[in-house]
């Protein structure tokens, strides 16, 4: 909120706009998970190669996927998602009303054909659920050039970055158009919109340097970036 109202001309502290938020009583309460936590294996650790290091130096290096379901008037809406852990870019996005392996294949096939090559090399980090972890979707990473990374058992904090954005996604949009009122096709509409509209071009982000949405800070990246000779 300081960056926003501070790119609009308004200089004010975090003090004083914390205090003006609490009067209006619009302060968001950070809510602590109490799941168990169990230890991870030898093996996993070692395939885990993002260890809770979400920061990259560059454009597809660093990808992280995971599914979230929505409930809407006609049934569950799935999610499944890529994130860009560079800039907090959502790259690609596939929803169905199922959460079978074939949504996550879809949104790795959707990620190859907007990408191409320049996905060689990168870690593709996701939880360990069935999905990620069958021969099928092993086979549509190897295909992209991607490298597979997983999280521990149980360990939801090693994909807190994906976790974060379902969150921010469910708090600033599905609960408030009351998506359980709408039907699958309205609420998938809505999410394209959020993602590809608001979320990668508009929304300030607090990760990024001066505030700027993903897709900016991808373009002054990549326009500051020095020249080889």
């Amino acid at each position: 909120m300081v960056t926003a109202l501070d790119q609009k001309g308004v200089h004010v502290s975090h003090r004083t706009v914390y205090r003006a938020m609490s009067e209006m009583g619009i302060i968001h309460r950070r809510r602590t998970p109490r799941g168990i936590t169990k230890a991870a294996t030898e093996i996993q650790d070692l395939e885990n190669l993002i260890k809770r290091d979400f920061k990259a130096e560059k454009p597809l290096q660093k990808l992280l996927s995971d599914i979230t379901e929505i409930q809407c008037c006609d049934g569950k809406l799935y999610l499944s998602a890529v994130l860009d852990c560079f800039n907090g870019e959502l790259l690609s996005i596939a929803m169905d009303n199922h959460m079978k392996k074939e949504l996550c294949i879809r949104t790795v096939k959707e990620l190859e054909m907007q990408y191409g090559k320049k996905l060689e090399g990168a870690i593709f980090h996701s939880d360990r659920r069935s999905q990620y972890t069958g021969e099928a979707f092993r086979d549509a990473l190897k295909d992209a050039g991607l490298i597979q990374s997983l999280s521990g058992t149980g360990h939801c904090f090693d994909n807190a970055r994906m976790e974060s954005f379902f969150a921010t996604l469910k708090k600033e949009k599905i609960y408030r158009i009351s998506a359980y009122k709408l039907t699958r096709e309205q609420v998938k509409s809505i999410i394209f919109r959020y993602i590809f509209v608001y979320y990668n071009r508009i929304r300030i982000s607090s990760v990024n340097p001066q505030g700027l949405p993903p897709v900016a800070y991808r373009e002054w990246a990549r326009a500051t970036a020095p020249t080889v000779a």
